[in-house]
């Protein structure tokens, strides 16, 4: 069975799933990386599905598994089971209480997503203070999608702020106008996610209209807001030429200052976390842009005045 669902906590109290140091590709300098569980998208290339639902969740990795069974001595709901392809958990009976993480010696089960408190992360973050200093990095909320989490956000970025941090935020731009607002007075750099301008295509890749990300793009731009566009970027989905150019032109149409843009190739390296899942990878016509690719749209970014590169 399928892992769908696991605790569910407030809003308020977002469940981290992973804290990345030494980040490089999140914002200027090295930087520490912050990533909340949920997120308002389905992408169908999303590389980090562990990031989707709000949720604990648990993920196995039969390949680390050495057969010890003392997660299944220990589960107290007996939802565990030794079988010929490793551990097996029934979730009608899991509540993913996580001792059967705790207990495993090779650590084939984890659980991803875990509730910190703000003083915790902030220790967390104060001791990569060195390397940030020195870098000219700072303190970076991804997920998922930070914005889903908006008091808890902002608490953290005006902590950050106090303690002279750089701050980015790394979204998709599905939120209120109102949070996105109130939050760009407290971030110095937005890292804004651009996928499609069609809104049809938009809904069939990603599960939502792009109506309410470009209204508030633009809003960021209206603001005076720092942004740096991140256009995930897959063949069969948005490399042809019309939808670069559509993008494009409304990237030089932002009010303010042009934003540049960050052009990130798709790679097919997130099927082994959907194994982990239990769920299944389904890379439908999705493919890894050519180099030839790549550099074209560079060049039509650049016709329009836009500053772009592959990577950021």
């Amino acid at each position: 069975m399928q892992q769908l669902l696991g605790k569910h906590y407030s809003m308020n109290q977002p469940l981290i799933f992973d804290i990345k140091r030494y980040a490089i590709n999140d914002g200027p300098g090295i930087r520490i990386t912050l990533f909340l569980k949920g997120c308002p998208l389905q992408c169908k290339w999303c590389h980090n599905p562990e990031s989707q639902l709000p949720n604990v969740q648990k993920l196995y990795t039969a390949s680390k598994c050495i057969g010890a069974q003392e997660c299944v001595k220990l589960c107290p709901e007996d939802a565990l089971s030794l079988t010929p392809q490793g551990i097996v958990t029934d979730y009608r009976l899991c509540t993913l209480c996580g001792i059967c993480a705790d207990a495993c010696p090779s650590k084939a089960i984890e659980m991803s997503g875990r509730v910190y408190d703000v003083q915790e992360l902030m220790a967390i973050v104060e001791r990569e203070r060195i390397h940030i200093r020195q870098s000219g990095g700072g303190v970076t909320f991804s997920g998922g999608e930070p914005l889903m989490h908006p008091d808890f956000l902002l608490t953290m970025l005006k902590a950050c702020g106090e303690n002279g941090l750089h701050r980015a935020v790394d979204t998709c731009g599905f939120a209120s106008t109102k949070t996105v607002l109130e939050v760009a007075r407290q971030t110095d750099l937005f890292l804004f996610d651009l996928k499609l301008m069609d809104e049809a295509k938009h809904k069939k890749w990603t599960g939502v209209s792009n109506r309410l990300i470009l209204k508030n793009l633009k809003a960021l731009a209206e603001s005076g807001a720092n942004i740096t566009i991140r256009v995930p970027f897959i063949r069969l989905v948005n490399t042809d030429h019309n939808t670069l150019t559509e993008m494009a032109a409304f990237i030089a149409g932002l009010p303010g200052k042009t934003p540049p843009v960050n052009i990130l190739p798709y790679h097919a390296i997130a099927a082994n976390k959907y194994n982990k899942l239990g769920l299944s990878y389904h890379p439908l016509n999705m493919d890894e842009p050519t180099e030839a690719e790549q550099n074209r749209a560079v060049a039509v970014f650049s016709k329009f005045g836009i500053e772009a590169e592959i990577g950021g």
